[in-house]
């Protein structure tokens, strides 16, 4: 796996390394050592399939409060999204600060989402699969988001979302 570090600190962009033959390729999508050795949390203990039938649906932007924090490791197993992560750490040099990638099923990158930060997507098309590897559980008490056009961090989406959840439209202005 080739980790390419972005500008907001514990978050990378993954591509995969293929050893190809005549059948196709094979290549590790997660390595304990790897991780380990790049700073990142090795641990899985829950994954997780978004499916999203139509073109320009938005979800998030989401993270998990203090004290079950969690990281994610994101792929998109089919179609193509625009996965952002935003810097939701007070004492990070790049709080508020975002990027932005594009994840397709053929390209085959992964983007780790840090803890403390949020994350999100907008699907570039229908029936797309988005497959993520989470470094803590669940907890709905400590679930929270803020809004994907709220003008503390200004991102720049590809494109207007057709659908989204009532609750990822309402979260107030960060303060």
């Amino acid at each position: 796996m080739i980790f390419i570090e972005t500008k907001l600190p514990g978050v990378f962009e993954i591509h995969l390394e293929p050893m190809r033959d005549e059948r196709g390729f094979f290549a590790r999508s997660w390595c304990q050592h790897e991780f380990e050795q790049h700073g990142l949390k090795a641990v899985t203990v829950q994954c997780n399939i978004a499916f999203n039938e139509k073109k320009g649906t938005l979800r998030g932007v989401h993270h998990q409060a203090e004290p079950h924090p969690e990281g994610k490791l994101v792929r998109c197993t089919q179609g193509a999204i625009y996965d952002v992560v935003v810097d939701l750490r007070p004492k990070s040099p790049t709080f508020k600060q975002w990027i932005g990638v594009e994840l397709t099923a053929a390209n085959r990158h992964m983007l780790y989402v840090a803890e403390g930060c949020g994350h999100g997507l907008i699907t570039l098309e229908d029936q797309t699969e988005v497959f993520y590897q989470m470094t803590d559980f669940y907890f709905p008490e400590f679930s929270r988001g803020v809004r994907w056009n709220d003008p503390a961090f200004q991102i720049k989406w590809p494109a207007q979302p057709v659908v989204m959840s009532e609750r990822d439209r309402n979260y107030p202005d960060f303060e």
